[in-house]
């Protein structure tokens, strides 16, 4: 009996030892994060608590809005891009528009903080150092659960308090929608860490998934117009959607995060104790050691195809999807003079499908800004890893070391743009042409913020998140200022805001060599910094 009853207290010894350290780990994580986090978090809330007010602009009477709900149900290709709509008030127009999409950034942010806090610090032996100390064999673990609980809690929170002016329970069943998803892909990230021993194919397989889950809710939304298909209910996404933020919220959609985050939450913490730290139960393949790998760019072509491939399917597939919807734009305006003025803002006033299409290129590159940037800071990453060192030990300058990562880094930008005007020709049906020249339009606006991403990692590499902040701000901009009526001189910040508007306008030269100037400028500054400072320093 004696020992029945000291039972549960060993467990909680145990546990206790097992958790060691987790707070402090916590507020260390949080730390580390204090950029990149309220980066993420207020850009995704901002583009959410924008929307409103643009709807209220456009479709500012109850019929009109009434329209274009009877007008989504009724197109298959918006369905899958948006997802049903539950109700034509400006909430639930809000939860239709930017909903799921609000939902994949809080799933990027949050498989990057998962990552970055275990896989990552095992990748690069820090893990061992902090290991040695008193701390428990899950704190990291669970200290990076943590972190990410507090970004997704966050971004919840501001969500729900930013929209309950149209309703204070579908704000809430919104903002805990998006924060359920992104919590939901954190634990789904802490399995996958488990099983591999490489931080760039952890981020690399959970975007996957989170691309899948997309897929699969989109499939489903296509084939039914109320969120019931088999398909819908698989993905988290479609959980999302399924709440029905301001649409008799269904509350009990909730425990399904709650459920996904405990179970994977488990499974997670039975993997993790299940393997040493910085082994994986997928072994990682040897590489070659001679051939390929026998420059510095081979090895910065190895470290970053896989981001390239990823980077060029996604593209593709995007621009095919939303090539498809091009037909179907008119659907989308109707006649709306609000929301045709908005197009033909970001578009151009070359009619309705050519405006379309000259939004998604320029969607396009100012996604493509986050490409490039995150190929930039692979320097960063080698360099504190401290993976740089023994490279730059031998006969390779630092130019020829940064070069490798610059080509692959600038070269994939063209490449991923080209893919997505060869999607969006194919999914319209157009000449290939136009579309992939006004593709090609977008590389020296990309450049430019890569190139800022350069000068800042070679002046300190603590400025390197930097390039973050202005790449969010690029996408900001370009979304929502055209929406809110921003003046030209705000979105002339951007250096999108400079690009003619293809296809359906005419080519001006003089805005593309100057932006290609800037960027060579940039590059080269950076470049010279980097020359002349310390490594790590």
């Amino acid at each position: 009996m004696t020992a029945l009853t000291s039972a549960p207290a060993v467990w909680r010894t145990v546990g206790s030892r097992q958790l060691a350290g987790t707070g402090a780990l916590v507020r260390f994580n949080l730390r580390r994060d204090r950029v990149m986090v309220p980066i993420w978090v207020a850009v995704t809330a901002l583009l959410v608590l924008s929307l409103p007010g643009s709807l209220e602009s456009v479709y500012s009477t109850p019929a009109e809005r009434a329209d274009i709900a009877r007008r989504m149900l009724t197109n298959s290709s918006l369905r899958a891009t948006y997802g049903p709509v539950f109700s034509d008030s400006i909430g639930g127009l809000t939860a239709w528009r930017i909903g799921g999409y609000a939902a994949i950034l809080a799933g990027v942010m949050s498989l990057l903080v998962v990552v970055r806090h275990t896989r990552d610090e095992e990748e690069s032996g820090r893990q061992e150092l902090i290991s040695s100390a008193m701390v428990g064999r899950r704190a990291p673990l669970t200290a990076a659960l943590l972190t990410a609980l507090v970004a997704n809690a966050t971004l919840a929170l501001l969500i729900a308090a930013g929209l309950a002016g149209q309703g204070t329970s579908g704000a809430l069943a919104l903002g805990l929608g998006i924060g359920g998803v992104g919590t939901a892909f954190a634990t789904l990230t802490a399995i996958v860490a488990q099983f591999t021993e490489s931080a760039r194919l952890a981020k690399g397989l959970t975007g996957g998934l989170l691309g899948v889950a997309f897929v699969l809710r989109a499939a489903g939304d296509s084939a039914t117009n109320d969120g019931s298909s088999p398909l819908t209910w698989i993905s988290p996404i479609g959980w999302l959607e399924n709440v029905r933020p301001f649409a008799d919220e269904r509350w009990w959609v909730l425990g399904l995060f709650v459920a996904a985050t405990a179970v994977q939450g488990f499974l997670a913490y039975e993997l993790a104790g299940r393997r040493d730290v910085g082994m994986s139960f997928v072994a990682a393949r040897p590489g070659p050691a001679t051939g390929r790998l026998g420059t510095a760019g081979a090895l910065a072509w190895r470290l970053q195809r896989g981001s390239v491939f990823g980077w060029s399917a996604g593209f593709l597939a995007a621009g095919t999807a939303f090539g498809g919807l091009t037909k179907g734009a008119a659907d989308l305006v109707g006649d709306n003079a609000k929301t045709r003025e908005i197009i033909e803002r970001m578009g151009g006033q070359s009619g309705i499908e050519d405006a379309f299409l000259a939004t998604m290129v320029g969607m396009f590159g100012m996604v493509a800004a986050l490409y490039v940037v995150s190929s930039v800071l692979r320097l960063h990453t080698e360099e504190t890893s401290q993976r740089a060192e023994p490279i730059l030990a031998n006969a390779v300058g630092r130019l020829r070391w940064a070069g490798g990562h610059l080509a692959i880094a600038f070269g994939g930008t063209v490449l991923i743009l080209l893919l997505s005007g060869l999607g969006l020709a194919l999914g319209y049906g157009a000449e290939l042409g136009p579309i992939l020249g006004a593709s090609l339009v977008q590389v020296p606006a990309v450049w430019v913020l890569g190139g800022l991403a350069v000068l800042l990692h070679g002046v300190s590499p603590q400025l390197s998140v930097g390039a973050w902040g202005v790449a969010g701000f690029a996408l900001l901009v370009g979304w929502i200022g055209p929406a809110l009526d921003v003046p030209q001189g705000v979105l002339d910040l951007s250096p999108f805001g400079h690009l003619p508007k293809l296809p359906g306008e005419e080519m001006s030269w003089p805005p593309l060599l100057i932006l290609t100037g800037v960027a060579v400028g940039l590059v080269g500054a950076g470049l010279v910094g980097l020359r002349r400072r310390d490594l790590s320093a």
